[in-house]
C-alpha cells in the first residue's frame, strides 16, 4: 500500500515537473519568437540635438550643421550606423499630444489631448476648446501597451509619463496597460535630476516631485542614471520570467529645470555658450549613455539580435539657446518647441536591431537597412500599427488610427500607400498661438485663428524651401486653396475641436 501511495507521488512529481517544464518551454520559445520592443523617448529632443546629422541636401545626402559638432552622441551616432533614420519624421509641437499619440496611432486632433497636460487643472488657455482632452487617458483607452500586455509581453514603463493630471486615470501608466511603472505619474517636468535632492522631494521643485525612486535619495546619481539601472533591472526580470518586453524607456531629460550633468561638465566649459546652454548639452550627453548603457545590457544577457529599438524626441528641440529672427536650437530649421515652423515638429528617429544579424528569423520579418537616410515622411502615429504588425497583434475596429506601418520604409523602401501628410492642430496658446499646421509631401501651411481680426494664413514649398524663409500664401493663392480644403477636410475627418470665443467655435474662414 505505501508502495502504490509513494508510486503515486512520484508520478505527480514527475507530471508536475513535465508540465513546468513543458510550460516554461513554451514561454522561453514565445519569448525567443516575439521580439523584444525599446522606445527610448527623450523629452523635448529635437532634430538638432546630436552629433548625428539628420537634415540633407537636395540629393540626399547628409549635411552637418553647426550644433552638430556642439553636442557629443557616439552611442546615437553607431545607432544611426547601424539602423535607419528619418530625415522627415513628425511630431506635435508640445509633449503630452505626442505621447498619446505614440501610445494610441492616433492624431491629437482625434484623441483631443492637443496641449500639454498641467497636473493640476485645466490649462486650455484663454481661447482653448471647453471640451479639449484635459484628463487625458483613461482605462477604456486602447493603448499600445495594454495590447501587447494582452499579446504575453511584460510592459514597462520608466520615466516620464504626462498621460493624465493628478487623481485621473491617466495619472498612474499601469491603468493603461503597464505591468511595471516606475518614476512615471502625471508630472511633465522633474522636480530635480539630483539624487542628493531626493530628485525634488528634498530641493528644487518639490510639488514635480520624481516618484518612486527611494533607494537613490541621498546618493551622489543623476536622474538619467538611476532611470537607466532600473531599466536594466526590469530588462532582467522580463527575461527571467520567459517574458518578451516592451520597455518604454520615456527620459525626463533633456526637460528644464536644465541642471548639469556632472559627468559631462567638462566636455562644455569652454564652449562660449552660457550656463544653461552647457548643461543642456550634459543632459542630452547623459541620455546617450543612458542609451549606450541599456544597448550593451541587452547584448550582455543575450537578447540583442531579437530587441528592436526606436529611439526618439517628442516635440522640437527647448534648448536655452539664444532665438535670432525665429531661428533658435533647431536651426537651420525655423522654430523650436512649440512653434508652428518645423523647428517645433521635426525629431530625431532612428531605427534598428540591438544586435542586426540578418540572418537571424525574427529579423527577417523585419528587415532593418544599415547606416541609411530614409527621406520618406515617418510620423509618431506610426509607431502604433508599426509595432502591433510585427507582433503580429491587432487592434479594435472601433479604434481608428491615423498612422501607417513603417515596415517598408525601416528597409530603406517607400511606403506608396501612405498619404505623406502630417496634421499639428493646436487650439491653444504657447510660443506660437491657436494654429493648424498641415504637411502634405513638399508643401506646409498654417493656419492662424482669427483671435484677433482676420485669419493669418503662411504657405511654404519645403522642398525648395526648407527652412521657410519664404511665405507663398500671397504669390500662389491656388496653391493655398488647395492646402486649406485638405487641411478642413482632415480636421473634419478628425472631429478637431476649435478655439472658441464666448463658447462659439472659431471654424476655418476659407481664402478668398
Amino acid at each position: 500500500m505505501k508502495f502504490k501511495i509513494l508510486l503515486q507521488i512520484k508520478c505527480l512529481i514527475v507530471a508536475l515537473f513535465t508540465f513546468f517544464c513543458v510550460n516554461l518551454s513554451i514561454s522561453q520559445d514565445k519569448g525567443s519568437s516575439a521580439p523584444n520592443i525599446i522606445i527610448f523617448l527623450i523629452d523635448d529632443m529635437g532634430l538638432m540635438d546630436t552629433s548625428v546629422p539628420f537634415l540633407t541636401d537636395s540629393n540626399g545626402i547628409s549635411v552637418k550643421h553647426p550644433l552638430n559638432d556642439y553636442y557629443k552622441t557616439p552611442n546615437m551616432k553607431l545607432l544611426a550606423e547601424q539602423g535607419v533614420r528619418f530625415t522627415n519624421f513628425y511630431a506635435h509641437s508640445v509633449c503630452s499630444p505626442s505621447r498619446t499619440s505614440i501610445l494610441t496611432g492616433q492624431n491629437s486632433a482625434r484623441h483631443r489631448v492637443t496641449n500639454w497636460i498641467k497636473s493640476e487643472d485645466n490649462n486650455r488657455t484663454q481661447f482653448g476648446p471647453e471640451n479639449w482632452n484635459w484628463k487625458g487617458l483613461t482605462k477604456a483607452s486602447v493603448t499600445l501597451p495594454r495590447i501587447l500586455q494582452h499579446a504575453g509581453y511584460k510592459t514597462i514603463h520608466i520615466g516620464k509619463a504626462h498621460f493624465g493630471p493628478f487623481n485621473s486615470e491617466g495619472e498612474d501608466p499601469r491603468s493603461l496597460g503597464f505591468d511595471v511603472n516606475i518614476a512615471g505619474s502625471s508630472i511633465g517636468q522633474p522636480g530635480s535630476y539630483l539624487g542628493t535632492e531626493e530628485f525634488g522631494h528634498l530641493g528644487g521643485n518639490k510639488s514635480r516631485a520624481v516618484p518612486d525612486l527611494d533607494k537613490y535619495h541621498g546618493k551622489d546619481i543623476f536622474l538619467t542614471e538611476a532611470l537607466t539601472l532600473e531599466a536594466n533591472i526590469a530588462i532582467s526580470q522580463a527575461k527571467e520570467e520567459g517574458k518578451p518586453f516592451f520597455l518604454n524607456m520615456s527620459h525626463y531629460a533633456v526637460h528644464a529645470p536644465f541642471y548639469s550633468d556632472p559627468r559631462f561638465q567638462k566636455n562644455y566649459s569652454n564652449s562660449g555658450k552660457s550656463k544653461k546652454a552647457q548643461a543642456y548639452a550634459t543632459l542630452i550627453e547623459g541620455i546617450d549613455k543612458s542609451l549606450g548603457d541599456i544597448l550593451q545590457h541587452v547584448k550582455d544577457i543575450g537578447l540583442g539580435e531579437n530587441t528592436l529599438i526606436l529611439f526618439l524626441g517628442d516635440n522640437g528641440s527647448d534648448a536655452p539657446l539664444p532665438i535670432e529672427n525665429d531661428y533658435s536650437s533647431s536651426s537651420p530649421l525655423k522654430g523650436k518647441k512649440g512653434n508652428h515652423w518645423e523647428g517645433g515638429m521635426r525629431i530625431p528617429f532612428i531605427a534598428s536591431w540591438v544586435t542586426p544579424n540578418e540572418n537571424k528569423p525574427i529579423q527577417e520579418k523585419l528587415p532593418i537597412a544599415s547606416n541609411t537616410i530614409q527621406q520618406q515622411m515617418g510620423s509618431i502615429l506610426d509607431i502604433f500599427p508599426t509595432l502591433l504588425q510585427i507582433t503580429n497583434s491587432k487592434w479594435p475596429k472601433s479604434h481608428k488610427i491615423d498612422g501607417f506601418s513603417l515596415k517598408d520604409q525601416l528597409n530603406a523602401k517607400q511606403n506608396n500607400r501612405r498619404n505623406e501628410l502630417f496634421l499639428n492642430h493646436f487650439p491653444h496658446s504657447h510660443r506660437s498661438n491657436y494654429f493648424t499646421s498641415l504637411v502634405k509631401s513638399n508643401w506646409k501651411i498654417i493656419y492662424h485663428y482669427q483671435i484677433e481680426g482676420q485669419p493669418r494664413y503662411e504657405l511654404f514649398n519645403l522642398k525648395e524651401d526648407p527652412f521657410e524663409s519664404n511665405n507663398l500664401a500671397s504669390k500662389n493663392p491656388k496653391q493655398l486653396k488647395i492646402m486649406m480644403k485638405i487641411l478642413s477636410l482632415e480636421l473634419k475627418r478628425k472631429k478637431a475641436l476649435y478655439p472658441e470665443i464666448e463658447k462659439k467655435p472659431l471654424e476655418l474662414i476659407m481664402p478668398r
